[in-house]
């Protein structure tokens, strides 16, 4: 087996893991260019890292189990490099940090960093903080305690993180808003992230600008409820909505496509639903979780929308943008689900046409009111729901890109396939397709007449003539499907 290869000389090695959302992945981004100024550079494993940065999720199953067996093969390739004379810190950060705090703490002393969400600007000192601990201590001596912070500080995290981002291909990630107000039962993100707060739009469109000089193409809007966005006006007083800052940003010369995720249907506003329509930078796709077609669950939940709030929000986007490709959340076997509530799922799901789902059997998380809810589903009745919903998704995905072969579409090619004269982009729905293609036409958007497709995506070639892509027949039973971005899969592990 060969050694891993180590960083660049003269700096240390920082290898980063990420669970869960975009947001995540955006959060480990960000914690990653604020520790370049100190000495620290990427590497592709832990046995080449001086820090080892584990960016937590709570949102899946066993996840806070996964974090710690995690800790502990890093606990034991610490003790191999310290008698190999090296070192290795290890800083856990994100939701699971947050739930766990001074716990963590206890059950794994090998972590030297806990550091919740709202704190992570804070980690270049939190991390020179711990190495002049543990440089201070006498050879042989026992580890000290390690440090902890997770506060809501009053500061934004965002101004003091390093202004320029570096880019690592045509796309990146922004986040725009945090936190949550909504208080779903199931759903600890207020409990970690906070309250919902929203970043100065003036932030976020220099944020934006500096991506697009550094070479991004396309840029998808982050935030746990991102059209509940509200931030200060770029502009003068007041301030901006989700709809106003994606015009403000559709006007950046060289920005081609603009996404967002993740929305609550509560927050879809008619000024939203128009921009849709008007802007063709803002792709025909939307990320909006329904969780349960029965009123009974969502009201259990407490979602604060009915099913026939989320059936009217659909229409009104589809005749908006007819070509709109929706995908949306679903939890099987919630406390109190019934066989009908589930039947009222599957319709809304027939009625719909999604276009693809993030669905999952219902896990109690601690501290929240569902878990501790009267009804809960039994095991097999949950697996043999789950089983039915995704079978009918997969279909629709099927159909899908079914009717896609044949058609033009934009691509924008974001990276090498792994065949060789190959790339990968993504169609308008989010859709991969695979391409022969030169290899300077990555990061370029082309019209690809689409000749096949996979389980899970398209193959096309390109056309020779400059066509406008034409729009996939969308309808309530053959909705477009996209599969996951790779932070999406990474969210599923």
């Amino acid at each position: 087996m060969s050694r891993p290869a180590p960083p660049e000389s003269g700096r240390r090695g920082l290898y980063v893991r990420t669970w869960g959302c975009q947001m995540n992945v955006y959060d480990s981004e960000r914690m990653a260019e604020s520790l370049i100024p100190h000495g620290y550079a990427p590497v592709d494993s832990p046995e080449a890292a001086a820090l080892v940065l584990l960016n937590t999720c709570h949102i899946r199953e066993k996840a806070a189990e996964k974090v710690y067996s995690e800790i502990g093969r890093l606990a034991k390739l610490r003790r191999q490099r310290q008698a190999a004379g090296e070192d290795m810190m290890i800083a856990v950060v994100g939701c699971v940090a947050q739930a766990e705090g001074q716990e963590m703490l206890a059950r794994a002393p090998a972590v030297d960093i806990v550091l919740g969400p709202q704190t992570y600007h804070r980690l270049p000192e939190m991390v020179a903080r711990a190495r002049r601990d543990r440089d201070a201590r006498p050879a042989g001596a026992a580890a000290g305690a390690g440090l902890i912070d997770t506060d809501f500080p009053a500061e934004d995290k965002f101004d003091a993180l390093p202004a320029a981002r570096q880019a690592s291909g045509v796309t990146a990630f922004l986040t725009i808003q945090e936190g949550c107000d909504k208080f779903c039962t199931f759903c600890v993100v207020p409990y970690t992230r906070g309250a919902e707060a929203s970043r100065p739009a003036a932030a976020v469109l220099a944020e934006a600008r500096d991506l697009v000089a550094a070479g991004v193409r396309e840029i998808t809007l982050l935030g746990q409820n991102v059209n509940a966005y509200h931030g200060a006006a770029a502009d003068g007083g007041g301030v901006w909505s989700l709809a106003r800052l994606v015009r403000g940003l559709a006007r950046i010369e060289g920005l081609d496509r603009i996404r967002y995720t993740t929305s609550h249907p509560r927050d879809m506003s008619d000024e939203l639903i128009l921009c849709h329509k008007e802007e063709t930078k803002l792709m025909p796709y939307l990320h909006l979780p329904v969780q349960s077609g029965s009123d009974t669950i969502l009201k259990a939940m407490n979602r604060r929308h009915s099913r026939d709030d989320y059936l009217r929000v659909i229409e009104r986007l589809r005749q908006a943008r007819p070509d709109m490709a929706l995908t949306s959340d679903f939890i099987v076997g919630f406390p109190g689900e019934s066989e009908d509530d589930f039947a009222a799922t599957l319709d809304l799901v027939e009625r719909v046409g999604f276009a693809g789902a993030f669905s999952f059997k219902y896990s109690p998380r601690p501290g929240t009111p569902a878990a501790i809810a009267r009804g809960q589903v039994a095991e097999p009745v949950k697996d043999e729901r789950l089983a039915r919903l995704q079978a009918l998704l997969h279909r629709q995905e099927q159909d899908f890109n079914a009717a896609t072969v044949g058609r033009t579409v934009a691509v924008l090619f974001d990276r090498v396939g792994r065949h060789a004269g190959q790339l990968v982009g993504r169609s308008p729905w989010l859709q991969p397709v695979h391409v022969t293609a030169p290899h300077n036409r990555l990061g370029g958007t082309a019209s690809v007449v689409i000749t096949d497709r996979t389980s899970h995506g398209l193959i096309g070639r390109l056309r020779r003539a400059v066509a406008v892509p034409a729009s996939p027949a969308v309808s309530p039973s053959s909705s477009p499907v996209p599969s996951p971005t790779p932070a999406q899969e990474a969210a599923l592990e």
